[in-house]
């Protein structure tokens, strides 16, 4: 008898969501990762949850149609990682004409269904608040509703909820090598210097940017697909205007740039689409794309945004699936999903492509595709909440105000940032404390030792980076010496003992 049913290569956002849905049905599962949650693409993304309005443009409309409905499965399952946002998109005389916006914001409306989004309005720009950061001569704009994710904390609970339905998250653990042997798959693993063999009745390869390298160097197969490795950065500035409303702006070149209010008092702006050669553990955004970053947010802005103004900058590797394609922004987004189980050898399944936005209806076609392997249980992701997401979709707010209430020594930004990231489980975390200092020692403005134990205890959170990028995005904010101590901290006695 196989160790595990299935064994998952990659702990991005398709691999955690693949065993988050895998364990709730029954199945032994083991996912592996060679470094964090997260660590690569999935936690370098636009943190946008939407269809993708550009791609009506090449008629991609069963990708936008279930990207559409999933926004909103998305926000009510997930209501502290996730918000409704709206964008506005300025008429550029240039460029797309009002007709063809029109339609296809109409179409953008209705393909889906919406129940909590609100529909496309038309704005005079010269009296609305969006309009004061722009140039006067943009004076209409589109205001459309999409969303917004904290993209790896998404990727963190799917593990972690996993994890509490039987699933085994390995963490830095890197697959060795692969071979069918008996029916099943014998893998070869190495965790920080030891090896082991496990056995799994059905593998994954959702390895994203590295799935190539999976399957031809760790498996020794041929690939049954091309695929195209592309890279998208984004920068982040000090704040650029006051609302709350996201932009979507066009461009000569035919792209779109989104600039996102961020982390209380930051814009993000992103995304560019270059072809990627290379190590895709070590993208940088270069300075041509943070100059044309910088110069399609001039077009727009009163105020030129200019490369010295970038506090930050990061870039991911998408694994695309290649439909032939000449330029990189017109690839298909589209999943593909390959089965390889031919001849009764034990089944082999590629994950190509996919979106934060639909990973949940990837999971779900990744079990269809490999029911006839096993006696699965029923589909149930669209109505189960992600860990600390029982609560109703608006009601942040509400949380927001009960931690104030039982916690008052928490600040307003303090309180709203434990309950965007943990949701109804920020109880676990404060508990009986009556002050700051009951929370233990503070590295930086507002992270605490409680905190930091709850993630490594919780959430295979093991060091500084995995607190400060990728289970918070408080790497902005806490300067080196708070970093270099909750290091010590982590890697003490006291941090493991919590852990353990």
């Amino acid at each position: 008898m196989a160790d595990f049913d299935l064994a998952i290569v990659g702990g991005g956002i398709n691999g955690a969501g693949i065993a988050r849905d895998a364990a709730g049905r029954g199945l032994r599962v083991l996912l592996v990762e060679q470094n964090d949650l997260a660590s690569g693409t999935s936690s370098k993304s636009t943190k946008l949850i939407h269809g993708g309005l550009r791609y009506l443009e090449v008629y991609a409309f069963r990708l936008v149609r279930e990207a559409l409905i999933e926004r909103e499965v998305l926000i009510r399952n997930a209501p502290h990682l996730t918000r409704p946002l709206r964008f506005v998109l300025p008429y550029h005389s240039g460029l797309r004409p009002a007709w063809m916006l029109r339609l296809g914001l109409f179409i953008y409306d209705h393909l889906g269904g919406r129940h909590i989004l609100p529909g496309t309005e038309v704005l005079d720009l010269a009296h609305h608040v969006v309009g004061e950061p722009l140039k006067r001569q943009f004076r209409q704009a589109f205001v459309y509703s999409d969303g917004w994710v904290d993209d790896s904390r998404l990727v963190v609970l799917n593990a972690v909820d996993a994890a509490e339905r039987g699933a085994v998250i390995r963490t830095r653990t890197k697959l060795i090598r692969a071979d069918r042997a008996g029916g099943r798959w014998e893998l070869v693993l190495n965790a920080r210097g030891q090896r082991e063999t496990v056995t799994a009745r059905a593998l994954v390869n959702a390895a994203g940017a590295w799935a190539p390298e999976v399957t031809g160097h760790l498996l020794r197969l041929k690939p049954h697909a091309h695929v195209r490795l592309v890279k998208g950065s984004h920068i982040v500035v000090r704040r650029l205007f006051e609302h709350d409303h996201a932009y979507i702006f066009q461009n000569a070149d035919g792209r779109v740039v989104f600039a996102i209010p961020y982390e209380r008092d930051l814009t993000l702006i992103g995304t560019t689409d270059v072809d990627f050669t290379g190590d895709p553990a070590a993208p940088a955004a270069s300075a041509a794309e943070i100059t044309y970053l910088c110069g399609a947010a001039s077009v727009y802005f009163r105020n030129p945004v200019t490369p010295d103004q970038v506090m930050h900058a990061f870039a991911g590797v998408r694994q695309l699936f290649d439909d032939g394609a000449r330029r990189a922004k017109d690839l298909t987004r589209e999943y593909v999903l390959d089965l390889d189980g031919r001849g009764g050898a034990a089944p082999l399944l590629t994950v190509y492509g996919g979106k934060i936005t639909t990973y949940r209806r990837l999971a779900e076609a990744a079990l269809m595709h490999l029911a006839p392997y096993f006696k699965l249980g029923a589909r149930w992701t669209a109505d189960a909440p992600l860990p600390g997401g029982n609560f109703p979709h608006d009601g942040v707010e509400a949380l927001t105000a009960r931690a104030r209430g039982l916690w008052p020594f928490l600040t307003d930004a303090n309180a709203r940032r434990l309950t965007r990231a943990y949701g109804t489980r920020v109880d676990r975390i404060l508990g009986g404390a009556q002050s700051l200092a009951g929370l233990g020692e503070l590295f930086g403005d507002e992270l605490t030792a409680a905190e930091v134990r709850y993630l490594m205890r919780h959430e295979f959170a093991e060091t500084a980076d995995d607190v400060l990028w990728r289970r918070s995005k408080l790497g902005l904010r806490v300067g080196t010496e708070a970093e270099a101590a909750l290091t010590r901290f982590m890697e003490s006695g006291g941090g493991r003992a919590a852990a353990e």
